[in-house]
């Protein structure tokens, strides 16, 4: 799947088939269901669903909660635009 694939699935009620817990939290979020987008996230304790969980927490603008995930997966603090932060981690997560 490619980030152009991904955003078009967007259109879909739900995520496609097959995409880790990390990738369904932004796919969840990107739809704007910030409670299954985080119950997604939460579901992957390594560090990609480390990163998607500080990712929704700057989104929420709960910056201490995000300050902590951005450490447990192991990436500095992100400053850049919400999107841009959104389509680099759907980048690298899908490979």
């Amino acid at each position: 799947m490619t980030l152009d694939d991904f955003r078009q699935s967007l259109s879909a009620y739900e995520p496609p088939a097959g995409l880790t817990h990390a990738l369904a939290g932004l796919w969840w979020g990107a739809k704007g269901d910030w409670t299954r987008a985080h119950e997604s996230a939460h579901q992957d304790e390594g560090t990609e669903g480390s990163w998607v969980h500080a990712y929704l927490h700057r989104k929420e603008g709960d910056q201490g909660n995000a300050a902590y995930w951005y450490s447990r997966a192991g990436k500095p603090v992100c400053r850049e635009p919400l999107d841009a932060e959104w389509q680099r981690i759907v980048s690298v997560l899908l490979g």
